[in-house]
């Protein structure tokens, strides 16, 4: 099965390969040649490099208008084993190149604004060098990401899935030399590795099942992970083992796509470039494991059980990181908790059994998560261009002298960017009204869809998203206040500066995405759903439940989702508006920094210490895991193994008895019997030294006795 087998796939179909390709063509190129091309021919093959990728993928899209059911190409035979039969064959349907098309799309559009960004990043880094890695990193990861949606089945799958992940440790820690303590960065990157690994563990066990139940059922006794067979052969494997596999796919899942309890490392990975933020931790890779759910959807259909699991884990994910970020003032970070609650709202959709609307909200979220974090990014630098603006003017500097540790990200050092920042302003709140839900922006439609299933479905997951969903219109209305509305709070958010054409102009094309995405599935067209029914019927044809209804659109759930949305948004309006005109009279220095924290009080310091949740871990995970491996360590492995068994034990037991053997028995024994026979040697050698005379005499004397001794003997033999 080779190259030639699958160029003869038919239509577009045979082009998939090059999803992988384009990229990895576009890494070596930079990766060998780079350091002769500048930064532009570094940018431009990188982004050419994604761009084909999508472009493949559109040509997909349209080799499944005529051929909506899709096809398996096998490319080529990966492992053998016994039974075990993997190979690397792509998977082309709907699913998988709604998934293309995201990673392509939204991937193309973040490579080139990254390329005005990393220009001036690298830079303010102190470090161009670094530019042509970052691109290289960047185009890996398109490559793992294609991988892991295209793959047929769940070992191909999970190449991808390890391979994002280590893209993601690489770009997290990429300025490994900054952060705090200098190892700041570093250390954001070994948490989100560590964590991850954890989800990983889930996986593996979920496969090691898996082999272990539907080998024996497989056609021949030939497994092969395949999506299909495992879909066709679920029915068959008893109940249970069908709930640990799913449980334990959960919990790879919690890990990938940052959900209870494994959440806390996509904060931290906010430490990586912006761009980065944008591609990995909101766009793509976190949504890895809505992606694994749904394409696992026969197994899950046939367990209510880990379904409802699914869903409490997504929908108390959603309202628990929903209300950390009320209390962030970090720009980025206030998104990353934004990215966990949305990533709830689609676990929860999956959960549910509501696969249409999981990935529905997911590619919404692609659109305006990638635009919000992308604007975010064109703050931070613009209020770093202000801010070298004033380092370069004598009287401005003066006025720094109180702000010596100036962050760029921290939002109490913004306001009145609406002014300076027109462009970001403008699509920085579509952004915030799309990821809010305002009708007819994107999110309306995607989270509308979801809260219509929870209605349906689970009451109590529709409360707890109803809940999350206001307090994401409460925190985005906050952070738009606090951003660009008002006074500038300090003087590089008065002099900030609006970022240029090749950073704008993704913007621009995201925040028309973010207007207009959400027709995708208009209620009265359901065109997604309609896309998305080939996946699911395909399963009901093989044997397992599967369902891809089109949801009606309950005007109820959409006036009412719109009132909790507008009640957030104007409640921040009152308190970092109206309220915070009532301390204007006050310096800027004096003024309170949040209205809530003076109304919550302990309540709000708990907010802005995220519930303490990483300190908990520290102190019952970490600090006893370090204990443990000190003692380990040092204890057990040093005192008693090194020092005890190995030095007093072994080398003792040798020591001594090397000193018997070389004492009492090599030098008592046997050199001993040696000098023994030495020595006697050497006085019968004296003695017989003295026959040697040199007197002839004696010598005619010793041969006559001699001759008489043989004579004797021959005579007494003889007779």
């Amino acid at each position: 099965m080779g190259l030639s087998e699958t160029l003869n796939a038919g239509q577009f179909f045979y082009l998939v390969p090059f999803v992988v390709f384009f990229p990895v063509i576009g890494l070596l190129i930079n990766l060998f040649l780079g350091k002769w091309f500048g930064e532009k021919g570094i940018g431009t093959i990188a982004c050419l490099a994604s761009g084909a990728s999508f472009i493949i993928a559109v040509l997909l899209g349209i080799a499944l208008l005529g051929q909506p059911e899709g096809m398996t190409l096998p490319y080529l035979n990966w492992i053998k084993i016994g039974s075990l039969q993997l190979d690397w064959a792509f998977r082309v349907d709907t699913l998988s190149v709604t998934m293309m098309l995201v990673v392509g799309g939204v991937g193309t559009l973040i490579h080139i604004y990254a390329v005005g960004y990393m220009h001036d990043d690298v830079r303010h880094n102190g470090d161009p060098g670094r530019f042509r890695r970052f691109f290289v990193y960047f185009n890996l990861f398109i490559a793992a990401m294609m991988i892991l949606v295209s793959a047929s089945n769940y070992m191909m799958l999970f190449i991808g899935w390890e391979g994002v992940g280590l893209c993601s440790y690489l770009l997290i820690s990429f300025w490994y030399d900054k952060g705090k303590d200098g190892i700041g960065n570093a250390l954001a990157g070994k948490k989100a590795f560590i964590v991850n690994r954890i989800g990983d563990f889930g996986f593996l066990i979920a496969a090691f099942l898996m082999f272990k139940y539907f080998q024996p059922l497989a056609p021949g006794g030939v497994f092969t992970f395949d999506f299909q067979m495992v879909a066709e052969l679920a029915p068959q494997v008893p109940a249970t083992i069908i709930i640990a596999i799913t449980l334990f796919l959960l919990l790879g899942v919690t890990g990938k796509s940052a959900q209870l309890p494994l959440y806390v490392w996509l904060p931290d990975a906010m430490a990586g470039p912006t761009p980065v933020s944008a591609l990995i931790h909101a766009a793509t890779m976190v949504t890895a494991g809505v992606y694994l759910i749904t394409r696992s959807h026969a197994m899950y259909s046939l367990v209510p059980v880990a379904q409802n699991w699914v869903a409490i884990v997504g929908g108390v994910t959603a309202l628990f990181a929903a209300t950390i970020a009320v209390g962030q003032f970090d720009i980025k970070k206030v998104l990353a908790y934004s990215t966990i609650s949305q990533l709830g709202f689609m676990v929860a959709a999956v959960g549910m059994g509501a696969y249409v609307a999981g990935m529905f909200h997911l590619v919404m979220h692609a659109f305006f998560k990638a635009l919000l974090f992308l604007s975010a990014g064109s703050v931070i630098q613009g209020v770093e261009r202000g801010e070298h603006h004033v380092m370069h003017d004598p009287t401005l500097r003066k006025r720094m002298k109180h702000e010596a540790h100036f962050d760029p990200q921290d939002m109490r050092n913004m306001g009145g960017l609406r002014t300076k920042m027109k462009t970001t302003f403008w699509v920085y709140l579509i952004g915030s009204l799309a990821l809010a839900g305002i009708v007819p922006l994107a999110g309306f439609w995607s989270k509308d869809e979801i809260l219509t299933e929870a209605n349906a479905l689970n009451p109590v997951v529709l409360w707890l998203l109803v809940i999350a969903a206001f307090f994401t219109a409460f925190y985005m209305g906050r952070q738009v206040f606090m951003v660009f509305f008002g006074e500038p709070r300090t003087e590089p958010s008065a002099h900030a500066v609006e970022s240029k054409a090749i950073i704008t102009i993704p913007l621009i094309i995201l925040a028309l995405l973010s207007l207009t995405g959400g027709f995708l599935n208009f209620p009265t067209l359901h065109t997604f759903t309609t896309w998305l029914d080939h996946i699911f019927k395909a399963v009901v044809e093989g044997g397992a439940a599967g369902e891809a209804e089109a949801v009606g659109f309950n005007f109820m759930i959409a006036i009412g989702s719109t009132v909790i949305a507008v009640g957030g948004i104007l409640l921040a309006w009152y308190l970092y508006m109206r309220r915070a005109r009532q301390s204007e009279h006050l310096p800027l220095n004096q003024r309170p920094d949040d209205p809530l924290r003076s109304m919550l009080g302990p309540v709000f310091t708990l907010l802005e210490n995220k519930y303490w949740v990483d300190e908990l871990y520290g102190y019952v995970i970490v600090k006893p895991y370090q204990w443990l491996s000190h003692f380990l360590a040092e204890k057990v492995d040093w005192d008693f193994w090194h020092d005890f068994v190995h030095d007093k034990i072994l080398v003792g037991a040798y020591n001594g008895i090397t000193r018997i053997l070389a004492g009492p028995i090599d030098l008592g024994i046997i050199d001993g019997f040696a000098n023994f026979l030495g020595d006697g040697f050497k006085e019968l050698a004296a003695q017989m030294r003295k026959l040697q005379s040199g007197f002839v005499r004696n010598y005619a004397l010793s041969i006559f006795i001699g001759v008489i001794f043989i004579i004797g003997y021959l005579i007494l033999r003889l007779g």
